[in-house]
């Protein structure tokens, strides 16, 4: 994509408020794509030619990818399941990963369990909740909130669906997890208008491989060490990595110093492995990004 075509149709990327906010600016900062400020706030300027970006609230994010005003965009898979919208997910970022919950009073509960009769329910969540009622057919009537659902109980709600990270605001307001619904995180959707056309495409995939290549690279490591020549391929067996591992000859034929792009949960087996087998000179560097 050239930069003239970028700035005559620049692909229009959206950007969440609130809590997922920072962490979708800090992924798409360190793929190369820095969101600054401007004067109105909400349309902040990017670095990268050929994408313009606006600030939105999550719900009108899914709208706006539902009716095409915007190609791409972030948003939780929670919003997109409520608002039932055919979007097109193209990265799970796994970003602020929350849980979708019923919970109520404990004074309520037997042994765990809600009471088997009619119950108020309330949510900003209408069409999950609504999902919910109809599967517990016990005649629910339902309550729309606009904020503060966990204020409801006891007496203007029997339980409440809402979103549930620590738990800790429930936990506060008496409340206990009856039932997990769903579990959601910040996920890149497409607008399926921009994923049929193949320009269009194309931008957002490789907007998607930038942004990719970071969440890759917080997995993992560049793991190095030498290890002499005799004991090389008993170091190499247990090495994981992306394809092969990247080795050269020391000076001196003094041995070979491996380099492999690790995960970095494994290094507590790895590294007593790789001593035990004759590795040395064990260096673990931070990786940014990551591409296949």
């Amino acid at each position: 994509m050239s930069p003239q075509v970028a700035q005559d149709n620049p692909i229009r990327l959206a950007i969440p408020k609130g809590r997922m906010h920072d962490g979708v600016v800090q992924l798409l900062a360190e793929a190369g794509i820095r969101i600054g400020l401007s004067a109105r706030g909400y349309r902040p300027t990017v670095s990268t030619p050929g994408i313009e970006c606006k600030i939105l609230k999550p719900q009108n994010i899914v709208e706006m990818l539902h009716n095409g005003t915007r190609e791409i965009g972030f948003a939780g898979g929670d919003w997109v399941q409520e608002m039932n919208a055919g979007l097109v997910e193209v990265l799970d970022t796994g970003l602020d990963q929350v849980r979708i919950v019923v919970a109520a009073p404990r004074a309520m509960l037997t042994n765990g369990r809600l009471p088997n009769r009619p119950l108020v329910v309330t949510s900003e969540l209408e069409r999950l909740s609504r999902r919910w009622i109809e599967q517990r057919n016990r005649g629910d009537s339902f309550v729309r909130s606009y904020g503060a659902t966990e204020v409801f109980p006891p007496e203007d709600a029997d339980c409440i669906i809402d979103i549930a990270a620590s738990g800790a605001t429930l936990e506060a307001n008496g409340l206990a997890v009856v039932e997990e619904i769903i579990r959601s995180s910040t996920r890149l959707y497409a607008s399926p208008k921009a994923w049929e056309d193949p320009s269009r495409r194309s931008q957002i995939e490789d907007i998607t491989m930038l942004v990719r290549s970071v969440l890759d690279a917080r997995r993992r490591v560049m793991l190095e060490l030498n290890v002499p020549a005799d004991r090389l391929e008993d170091v190499v067996a247990i090495l994981p990595c992306m394809r092969e591992p990247t080795m050269a000859k020391l000076h001196g034929d003094a041995g070979f110093a491996v380099k492999s792009a690790v995960l970095r949960d494994q290094l507590p087996r790895l590294i007593p492995l790789i001593k035990a087998r004759g590795g040395s000179d064990i260096v673990i560097t931070p990786l940014a990004q990551v591409v296949p």
